[in-house]
């Protein structure tokens, strides 16, 4: 499977929006009680937004930057954010929920010796716990670039006060293993993502990161790019049963960590996309007319959402109407999947955030 294909393998949340003040920015306590965090995001795709270099050409790595990405919501048509999403992707919406308009701003995108007050995104897409194709940055080499930022004072000790990281790994590591028959060879793949994931964890934490938000694998078989072989009507079995080792084995390397909540993405997403008709589906379930079609397909299966051929002939479809769409491309999400995602989730996130908090 290739990676640049699987990146990853991988409507805001109006009424938990704050809008932003002056006063509030003084503060770290704000007008309703809400508190501001400093957002660390690290990882890939899922929570890119903007590392990965905008190119003129487009191709699977900047496609992002190009149209159609980025155009479908927010009064911003024509104009790509860098996110592999129509609009907004999680960390956004985490952002949302924390009462930020959208989530920090991209390491790549930021004057050096600088960090926004609302802390940075380290994540690039197409990236994971071992280095792959393309020469991306590995999540240790994420947590190294954070590190150096310590070091030399941009990011500062009231940064991480009252800091959250988020750790995004969705998969692309086991891109090119998950074709293999070798059962046991796989087992002791994700056992090492895992182990990985949580060694980075505690890196994390021992640089000073207060709290950590860390993913969990959604169910990978339902992503468009495996349910299309079978004409988007069901889901790879074998790939989602490799998304439950994984997480069995993440809650296991994390079981001893404190301070450390995992997002339950694979819940989330099941309860969305794999649910059966109709009167079996639930109600975030039934929001959404297409659950494994992408609302941005590319005519060729080993394409992207985006792509372009000869004399600019686009070699793709996209629909007008991507709130009624889980998926926007291949792997990732469109804002309505995400907000859904993420409305099941950020009662238990807020509460993890709320204990212990220091003032």
């Amino acid at each position: 499977m290739k990676v640049s294909a699987f990146l990853p393998a991988v409507c805001g949340l109006g009424f938990l929006l704050l809008l932003l003040n002056a006063a509030g920015v003084e503060s770290r306590q704000v007008q309703g009680g809400y508190h501001w965090y400093t957002m660390f995001m690290f990882g890939d795709s899922f929570v890119d937004t903007g590392n990965l270099p905008k190119t003129a050409r487009r191709s699977a790595l900047s496609r992002q930057w190009h149209y159609p990405y980025g155009t479908f919501n927010g009064g911003r048509a024509g104009n790509p954010l860098g996110r592999f999403s129509n609009y907004l992707v999680q960390s956004d919406i985490i952002a949302q929920i924390l009462g930020r308009l959208e989530a920090p701003p991209a390491y790549k995108r930021t004057m050096k010796h600088y960090c926004d007050q609302s802390g940075m995104t380290f994540a690039v897409g197409g990236s994971g716990v071992y280095q792959v194709p393309d020469n991306l940055p590995t999540l240790a080499k994420q947590i190294y670039n954070f590190k150096r930022l310590i070091n030399d004072g941009s990011i500062t000790k009231w940064h991480l006060a009252d800091s959250v990281a988020l750790v995004a790994v969705s998969g692309n590591d086991y891109a090119h293993a998950s074709n293999s028959s070798d059962i046991s060879s796989m087992i002791g793949l994700i056992r090492n993502v895992t182990d990985g994931i949580a060694v980075n964890v505690k890196r994390l934490q021992k640089l000073g990161v207060k709290k950590v938000l860390v993913n969990n694998l959604h169910p990978v078989g339902c992503t468009p790019w495996l349910s299309r072989a079978n004409n988007y009507t069901v889901c790879d079995a074998r790939a989602n049963m490799a998304a439950s080792f994984h997480n069995t084995y993440l809650t296991e390397s994390l079981s001893k960590t404190k301070n450390v909540h995992i997002l339950d993405l694979n819940t989330a997403f099941t309860k969305i996309v794999n649910h059966g008709p109709p009167e079996g589906s639930s109600k975030l379930s039934k929001r959404f007319e297409h659950k494994l079609t992408p609302c941005c397909e590319s005519f060729d299966p080993e394409g992207y959402c985006g792509q372009l051929g000869n004399n600019s002939k686009k070699l793709y479809s996209v629909c007008t109407n991507p709130e009624q769409y889980f998926y926007w491309d291949s792997v990732h999400p469109t804002q309505a999947g995400w907000e859904a995602v993420m409305k099941q989730l950020h009662k238990p996130m807020l509460h993890f955030l709320t204990q212990n908090r220091h003032h």
